[in-house]
Order: C-alpha cells, then structure tokens, then sequence
C-alpha cells in the first residue's frame, strides 16, 4: 500500500484537532499541524493550539516549533514536512494526519508552491507609494479588479498580503492566484483530504465560545506579554490585534471580545470560500467524519 497523508481541514472551532487526534489513535498514526500560527510557541492561547493533554494522546509535530521572532512561511514549511513525511509513513504504517486550516500550508505539502517573479524595485515603490497616498481601500479596490479570487480571500487588515498580491498583478500583467495556484507538483504519497462541514448558526456558536474560553484560560494575559513584540509579523493575527487594542485603551474588555469573535468569523468564512473551491476535497458532517474517513479505500486495510 502506498504512502498516504490524510489531510483533516476545515474552518476554525469546526472540530479538526478532535477528529485527527481520534484518527490517528486509530491508525497509530502521527499528526502534522497545518495552522501557520500554531508553529509560534509563545502564543498556544490565541492560536487555540493543543493543549498538554491532547499532544500526549497522539505524537504532533510542527506545534511550537518556532519562536515569534523567527520569520516563517509556506515555503518553509512546505520543506520542512516534505523532509519529516518520510519517517512519519515509516513510524505510522504508511500514514500521517495533516490537520489545520491554513489553507496555504496545506496547499504548500498537497501542490507544491512555484517560484515568484521577482518584483522590479520601481514597482514595489510605486505599490507603497499609492498605500501611503491612497490608503488601503483604494490598493483593495485594485486588487479586486485584477485578482476577483484572491480579492474573496486575502486579509483585509493585513497590508504586506495586499502589497505583495499587487506587486505581482503589475508586475506580470496577470493574477496573484494564477502564481499561487500553478502546475501541481507530483508527490510521491497519496493524499486524501477532507473538510468538516459545520452548519453555519452552529460553527458560529462555537466561535464564540472558543473566544470565551480563551479569554478564561488567560489571552489577555498572553497578549500583554506579546506587547515588546507587537510590531513582528506573527503576532498581526486576529486574536493577538484585539487584545492589542484593549491593552492600548483603545477598547474595553467586551467590546475587545465581541470583535475578536466577529473577525474570528469572518476569517472562517474565508477559510470556507478557499476550501470550496477544492474540488479534491471531502466534506463531512461531524457525526459522519470518523468512521467516513477510516472506511475510506486504503484507510482501514
């Protein structure tokens, strides 16, 4: 039987760690965190990672392997499972749980990431130029026009994504998402990949009380000692930004969680345009999931 990655994803607070920690108990398998912040040991409250008790059910890796202060991306990631993947098949029968919902991480190990035109100096000063003159919103307006795809998805609040799509538009005449999203590269595993598929009144529900108990198991206080560091590149993250504020006086305590769950929504929502547009994906309701993918062909053998 060949080599198999079984891909667990789905937007966030819909169940993943829960449903690839009972598959690969089941499998004896090992997990593979797909969460780009979950990587950054300093932060396992705001990037809701797995706690104690769960990463002593399952071998993980990937979580908290990395200082916030340490720059960190898709592509290194990319390599970094590439080079694990082979000895987690030796030590698992042929299998690794991937599970996590950054959808570019996952993307990176499934697909493979092609390489970037470099960006001519005079037009990425001419895109930082229109930032600082014309604001965010105009550079947004922009990208929708050229990159409708990426547009849907793209962090709004995050202007280094926005700059770096446009570079490349202008650059190449063409789209972001036509670069991101190139040639497939062969892998020598098979993957299957499924999607939890949570009603939406529900998967909100459980938003909410995600942030509730995140707030309670000591975000604030996470965040505060995030404060020194505020201006690094991992820490610009829903979670990490509402705290910030609240910590700044810029909001009070309430008003700090009702945002942190409103754009914890809205980032699920994201994650779900993205995963619709996978044609590969399974999607299961949560009831169906486990015995779905253990009976899958290959998987119960």
């Amino acid at each position: 039987m060949a080599d198999t990655l079984i891909v667990i994803t789905g937007p966030t607070a819909s169940g993943k760690t829960d449903l690839a920690i009972a598959v690969a108990r089941l499998l004896g398998c090992h997990i593979i965190n797909a969460d780009s912040r979950q990587v950054f040991r300093e932060i396992p409250i705001c990037t809701a990672a797995p706690t104690t008790e769960q990463l002593a059910m399952v071998p993980h890796h990937m979580v908290g392997t990395r200082s916030v202060t340490e720059a960190y991306n898709a592509s290194q990631y990319e390599h970094d499972v590439l080079r694990l993947l082979p000895s987690l098949f030796a030590r698992g029968g042929g299998r690794a749980v991937m599970c996590g919902g950054s959808m570019m991480y996952i993307d990176a190990v499934c697909r493979g990431i092609d390489a970037m035109p470099d960006v001519k100096p005079e037009v990425r000063q001419a895109v930082l130029d229109d930032l600082h003159e014309q604001g965010l919103e105009a550079l947004l307006d922009e990208l929708r026009q050229r990159d409708p795809a990426y547009h849907a998805i793209v962090d709004r609040a995050n202007p280094r994504r926005v700059v770096h799509a446009l570079e490349l538009c202008r650059q190449t005449g063409g789209t972001y998402t036509a670069l991101r999203l190139g040639i497939k590269h062969d892998r020598p595993f098979n993957i299957v990949k499924f999607a939890l598929d949570v009603p939406r009144d529900q998967l909100f529900e459980r938003i909410n009380a995600r942030v509730d108990a995140m707030i309670a198991a000591g975000l604030v206080e996470e965040a505060r000692a995030m404060l020194p560091l505020r201006h690094l590149q991992a820490l610009n993250t829903v979670g990490m930004k509402e705290m910030f504020a609240y910590l700044d006086g810029q909001w009070d305590l309430p008003t700090a969680v009702a945002r942190l769950q409103k754009n914890t929504r809205v980032y699920a929502k994201k994650q779900l345009t993205w995963l619709r547009r996978d044609p590969d994906i399974t999607w299961l309701s949560p009831g169906e999931a486990l015995s779905t993918i253990l009976g899958s062909t290959g998987l119960n053998d």
